[in-house]
């Protein structure tokens, strides 16, 4: 359409807007991206400083995560958002302690919300599970390749002598084997392999040595034997030894808390692997564990009902990037059930906006607009007013209703000034003057045209006022 080639406008909402949806996709790079340029638009934003971090934690940036979440609480020190997004990112930073007063804090602001109790019961049981440690420095939540690349900083500040002696120091093997399982043989063959001179002198037809391919392989062996030491040292196991001589049968019920952290490290990998580009890996990886949450009773997951509507709405992320819109649709749809069904109000609002984008996205244009009015009544902000009222009114641009299109254009440009939100005023002032065209109603299109003029040189966007002018 010769009418869209008019708003190439570039705005804080709009930015927020791609940005959400390529986070819940998973697609975290590109989803950094548009916060950044967000930011640009409207420094210190505390909501849009808080998305980043989340990116930036799944991205395993912790240092500017904790930068943004510490920055929202300066600007609003009640933000709850905040609170958790700081505790969760001390948390994976090793910091139980500290995460666990943060947890408390948000309790305190937001007892309703179970996500506080549930970072609550896992950095009580890390701190736990690290009695005696001096030093707590491994990720939860991190990958070995992240481990490895921080301990090889560590060992870069030591002295060489020091190096060499942490590396010939062994664990006993039977500790060794109940650290590493089933890798202890993998260590063991390639320990081997190292009384193998000829072997050990000989390379790859790449030019790569074996004894360096051996030593490297027996090295990551051994930071994942510290990693795992770290996370549940051997000594600290008698905890759990008393928690079984008290009745608790742990292997044949898991605890709350245990279960808790594998859905939370799961759900971690789904989110990884979709940002990665194997969307079909995560696809089923959600699949499975669905089926597994769909089997446990609500005593052991007690937001049981949260999460399954939360894996529905990612496996239709992903069934979206495999280019699969009827499945997508689907699984969005599902998940706007789960949330009608047992009153999320939150997950009802995610569903119905994936929803209304699937729709948009493959021209159902009147069941996207469909979809989005029924979000209208849950939309928190005049912000997200502003946004919403647009993607309607350009969808009913779409189907040539012009004069509804003017007037959801006008109540756009109404929350945008409520909001004081000058790129989403220059927006919405575009979408009334295109549907004003549309209505032959010439003269107060170029009023508006010139007032949207007037906003983008306040953005200030040279690409909206090309665009306006012409």
């Amino acid at each position: 359409m010769a009418d869209d080639d008019l708003l190439p406008v570039v705005s804080f909402g709009s930015l927020m807007s791609e940005g959400i949806t390529l986070s819940r996709r998973g697609q975290h790079d590109k989803a950094l991206g548009c916060f950044n340029d967000a930011l640009k638009l409207r420094a210190g934003d505390k909501h849009c400083l808080i998305t980043r971090s989340k990116c930036f934690l799944r991205l395993g940036d912790t240092e500017n995560s904790l930068k943004d979440a510490e920055a929202s609480l300066q600007i609003d020190n009640t933000f709850y958002e905040g609170l958790y997004q700081k505790a969760e990112t001390l948390y994976a930073m090793g910091d139980f302690e500290f995460a666990l007063v943060f947890y408390h804090r948000g309790r305190r602001l937001r007892p309703d919300l179970h996500k506080f109790q549930l970072g609550i019961h896992k950095a009580e049981e890390a701190i736990i599970n690290c009695i005696g440690s001096k030093e707590c420095d491994f990720l939860p939540t991190m990958s070995l390749d992240n481990a490895s690349k921080k301990d090889n900083q560590k060992q870069q500040n030591k002295p060489k002598d020091q190096k060499d002696q942490k590396q010939t120091k062994k664990q006993s093997p039977k500790t060794e084997q109940q650290l590493l399982g089933q890798l202890y043989a993998d260590k063991a063959y390639l320990e081997k392999l190292l009384k193998d001179e000829d072997l050990m002198q000989s390379s790859t037809r790449q030019g790569a040595k074996v004894m360096d391919l051996v030593l490297d392989g027996i090295s990551y062996l051994n930071q994942r034997r510290d990693f795992w030491q770290q996370q549940k040292p051997i000594y600290a196991r008698e905890y759990e030894r008393r928690v079984l001589r008290q009745g608790r049968a742990r292997d044949k019920k898991q605890k709350p808390a245990d279960i808790a952290r594998t859905i939370a490290k799961e759900m971690e990998d789904i989110e990884l692997m979709l940002a990665r580009g194997s969307a079909e890996q995560s696809c089923r990886k959600a699949e499975r564990l669905l089926k597994k949450i769909q089997a446990w009773s609500e005593d052991e997951v007690p937001n049981k009902y949260e999460l399954i509507g939360n894996l529905h709405s990612c496996i239709g992320n992903a069934q979206l990037a495999m280019g699969q819109m009827e499945a997508a649709l689907h699984s969005h749809q599902m998940d706007l059930e789960c949330a009608r069904e047992h009153a999320l109000p939150d997950a009802t609002s995610r569903a119905l906006d994936n929803i209304g984008h699937v729709y948009a996205r493959i021209g159902k244009f009147q069941q996207a607009i469909n979809t989005w009015e029924e979000k209208i009544p849950l939309a928190q902000s005049s912000l997200e007013k502003a946004w919403l009222f647009h993607e309607i009114g350009r969808c009913y641009l779409e189907l040539d209703n012009a004069e509804v299109a003017q007037d959801y254009g006008e109540q756009s440009l109404q929350s945008a000034d409520e909001e004081g939100d000058v790129e989403w005023q220059l927006h919405a002032t575009v979408l009334v003057a295109q549907a004003q065209v549309k209505l032959k109603d010439y003269q107060s299109a170029i009023l508006n045209f010139e007032r949207a003029l007037e906003k983008a040189r306040l953005v200030p966007s040279e690409t909206a006022q090309n665009g306006i002018i012409a």
